[in-house]
């Protein structure tokens, strides 16, 4: 088959977006953890592993947007104490009770905050699925007053869950 120079430069145009597409602002942690395809698959039981905290923020959106609320944006204090709560949940062996991260964020001046505490969960496509089916979990993604979010995992590769999870979101 011969390309026209049109065809080719036609061809060119549309693959040059696609390319960039591809890339994204978690390149390092798909190259140190070996992972390979869309993040919701990532393996989080790696040293050095982490979410992909736009695309979980993307899912949970067009989950939320399916049950007609709206989406739900990053925020950078509410990432913070989910990553200091799963680093304390790793370090414990355990997960935590959802009360006592609550009591922070309302003291850090997030109104109405509600969390999802879990372990175990490998992937973001296992978390999401375990949340959904759980109605305690499910209600905390569904949270009609919740306007941001943040979430984090650790990995504490000699304790019994491996992976632990922390999404919080608030008003």
């Amino acid at each position: 088959m011969i390309l026209r120079p049109a065809a080719l430069k036609r061809l060119t145009s549309l693959a040059l977006p696609l390319a960039l597409a591809a890339c994204s602002a978690s390149e390092a942690t798909r190259v140190s953890t070996g992972a390979a395809g869309p993040s919701l698959y990532w393996p989080m039981a790696a040293t050095g592993a982490e979410i992909d905290a736009g695309a979980a923020r993307d899912m949970i959106a067009a989950y939320r947007r399916n049950k007609g609320l709206p989406p739900l944006a990053l925020d950078p204090g509410l990432q913070r104490l989910a990553e200091t709560e799963t680093a304390a949940m790793a370090a414990a062996g355990r997960p935590s009770q959802a009360d006592i991260v609550k009591t922070v964020a309302a003291r850090m001046g997030y109104p109405e905050p509600a969390a999802n505490l879990s372990a175990g969960y490998h992937t973001l496509a296992e978390a999401f699925s375990g949340w959904r089916e759980s109605p305690s979990h499910n209600a905390v993604m569904l949270d009609p007053a919740a306007t941001r979010m943040g979430i984090a995992t650790a990995y504490a590769p000699g304790s019994k869950y491996k992976v632990y999870w922390a999404l919080l979101v608030a008003k």
